[in-house]
């Protein structure tokens, strides 16, 4: 019997937060979202899912013992959801795996993985400031669970305006 590594399954429920939060931000996102420019010098909403999905890369880089950055070119809103969901379930099929991580997961966790909680938090406030608000939800109580980071989440538990 394998015993799991606290440290690697609680690096899975992020990631699986991630897909929730993430989910809620970008579905149903209006006609024109990704383009939303609010300042001269602020990323777009698809700018800053590519950036996302440029730090989930990393994070496998890492888990794989590697450091590999690379700045992608900004897709299709479409594209980079479906980046999003697909870079997460690559990180989540490596962290279940049961390999040792290539770099301590602490190190993942405060670089790659709690950057990209970052901007999935801009992309909500910006879905706000485009006039198509998600609603709020007691997070708490939702159901994630490690291991369901794709498109697919539970249904909200506790929605509120």
């Amino acid at each position: 019997m394998t015993i799991p590594n606290i440290k690697t399954e609680f690096l899975r429920h992020t990631l699986a937060t991630l897909a929730y939060r993430g989910g809620k931000a970008i579905r149903g996102a209006p006609r024109g979202f990704a383009e939303l420019r609010i300042g001269p010098s602020t990323r777009t909403p698809g700018q800053i899912l590519a950036h996302v999905g440029d730090l989930l890369d990393w994070a496998l880089s890492q888990a794989e013992g590697r450091q590999v950055w690379r700045d992608s070119e900004t897709r299709s809103w479409e594209d980079e959801v479906s980046r999003f969901f697909a870079a997460l379930e690559a990180l989540d099929r490596r962290l279940a795996s049961g390999e040792p991580t290539g770099f301590p997961e602490e190190k993942m966790f405060q670089g790659p993985i709690a950057d990209a909680l970052t901007h999935i938090g801009q992309i909500a406030l910006l879905r706000r400031l485009a006039d198509a608000p998600i609603r709020g939800e007691n997070y708490f109580k939702a159901e994630i669970e490690a291991g369901r980071v794709g498109d697919h989440q539970a249904e909200p538990v506790k929605e509120f305006d």
